[in-house]
């Protein structure tokens, strides 16, 4: 069988972060570029498929508990490829009338997310770059589709290790945050691996030369809690993601040696 053929706009020979994702979870929506670079990855962590499984999983278990909290409307920042149980099929199996915005600002992404959800009105995906904040937040599509006067959910999963800058990551999520009235909540998740030689820094690097994003950041768990400055924690905190509330009866990855941690919090 040959390749698939790439929808205009897309440029298969160049790989894409969220492309190579799709890999880990064993998708579809690749390329041979991808596949390659995602390779590379995993002689670096060998495990990663396993960390990438572990961040779908606390997606479906934050989303539960949201949900279950009250949370009505959801934006994902950098969300992705579609896969199984994205954020709008586990918030709308619970409530149906739970409002989703999908953000990102790949080609691929936002073709497939639009054909996904073209019969589904209260779930929209946009254009827009993490990087920039500020006008993510004035979209008006976004602004139409989210009453922000009410609480809302902003999860950042798996995105922020791809800004590799302290600064500039912070000064990210204290924006978001901005957004977030009484009641709303942050979710994250980040890549959480400790040192890597210098060797696998360097092979790390090559790869991700190749893609659109300017590198890549392991931060530790006082790094990422953080981020969640001025909020009041959800507990058990920012753990290992296999540990955040497993009772929720949603089967977990085996955890691996290299991994990430996550948590939720709420604004009060």
């Amino acid at each position: 069988m040959g390749e698939v053929r790439a929808p205009a706009g897309v440029d298969p020979y160049t790989p894409s972060v969220a492309r190579m994702y799709d890999y880990y979870l064993g998708g579809k929506d690749n390329f041979a570029s991808d596949r390659e670079a995602a390779e590379k990855i995993i002689e670096i962590l060998p495990n990663l498929r396993d960390i990438a499984r572990e961040n779908r999983e606390f997606l479906i278990r934050a989303v539960t508990y949201l949900s279950r909290q009250g949370i009505r409307q959801f934006l994902d920042i950098g969300a992705g490829l579609p896969t199984q149980r994205n954020v709008h099929q586990v918030a709308q199996e619970l409530v149906p009338e739970s409002r989703v915005v999908y953000v990102d600002n790949d080609p691929i992404v936002m073709s497939h997310a639009r054909a996904l959800l073209a019969e589904n009105d209260r779930v929209i995906a946009v254009d827009a770059d993490m990087r920039d904040p500020e006008a993510l937040l004035a979209r008006p599509e976004i602004r139409a589709h989210l009453d922000f006067t009410r609480p809302v959910a902003i999860l950042l999963l798996g995105v922020l290790h791809f800004v590799p800058d302290d600064e500039e990551a912070a000064r990210i999520v204290a924006t978001l945050k901005t957004a977030l009235g009484p009641g709303g909540h942050l979710v994250i998740s980040h890549g959480s691996i400790g040192e890597l030689s210098d060797e696998q820094q360097s092979a790390g690097e090559r790869v991700f030369s190749r893609t659109a994003v300017p590198g890549t950041r392991s931060r530790s768990p006082e790094q990422v809690r953080a981020f969640f400055d001025g909020l009041e924690p959800v507990e058990p905190g920012v753990v290992p993601l296999q540990d955040w509330r497993p009772d929720t009866d949603v089967p977990l990855a085996r955890p691996g040696e290299a991994g990430a941690v996550g948590g939720v919090a709420r604004m009060a």
